[in-house]
C-alpha cells in the first residue's frame, strides 16, 4: 500500500478569482469543482483552473498550509503562483 498524498491547491478563473483547498484526491476534487459540485464559491464564479498544488504526506501539514495561504494578502498569494506557474496554465488542462 502506497502512502497517503493531501494536496493544498489554488483555483483561478480566467479572471482570475482565487479558492484555495485541500484535498486527499486531487483529481476527483478537481472534477467536483469543474462539474460544480462541493463549492458554491467556484461555481458561482466559475473557479475551476488549478494553477498552484503542493503536496503534503501529513493531512496536519495540507491543512495548516491551506490556513497559511487563506490568511495571505492577495498580492502574495498572486505572487507565489506567479513563482511557479507563471503563465497561469491550467496545471491539470490534460485531465479533462
Amino acid at each position: 500500500m502506497g502512502r497517503k498524498s493531501y494536496w493544498t491547491y489554488i483555483l483561478a478563473s480566467r479572471t482570475r478569482v482565487l479558492y484555495i483547498g485541500v484535498t486527499n484526491d486531487l483529481a476527483r476534487r478537481l472534477a467536483e469543482h469543474r462539474a460544480g459540485i462541493g463549492s458554491q464559491f467556484t461555481k458561482r464564479y466559475r473557479v475551476h483552473r488549478l494553477v498552484f498544488a503542493e503536496e503534503h504526506s501529513d493531512v496536519r501539514d495540507a491543512i495548516q498550509r491551506e490556513k497559511q495561504l487563506k490568511g495571505w494578502k492577495r498580492d502574495r498569494k498572486v505572487a507565489l503562483i506567479d513563482a511557479h506557474n507563471p503563465e497561469w496554465l491550467d496545471l491539470a488542462a490534460n485531465d479533462h
